[in-house]
């Protein structure tokens, strides 16, 4: 299976929060990628959060429209 290209960067949700991603990682036991980043709105600036790398690249129906989960706004 093909790995979702995923690069560091700022990237909106599609609800409209940013965050910064950080890059990819790799469970070492069951080879799932995920990505790995922060969220860059009121939170705790230590947080770092992770996703399944096909979900956080997946396309999602906003209104009949199908749009990115996250959309790379800023390398």
């Amino acid at each position: 299976m093909t790995e979702p290209c995923i690069v560091p960067g700022v990237y909106q949700h599609y609800k409209g929060k940013k965050y910064f991603v950080l890059g990819l990682s790799k469970n070492t036991e069951t080879g799932e990628v995920c990505v790995v980043y922060r969220p860059l709105y009121e939170t705790d600036w230590a947080q770092l959060v992770h996703r399944n790398a096909a979900m956080f690249a997946e396309q999602v129906d906003v209104g009949g429209v199908q749009t990115p989960r996250f959309k790379l706004i800023a390398s």
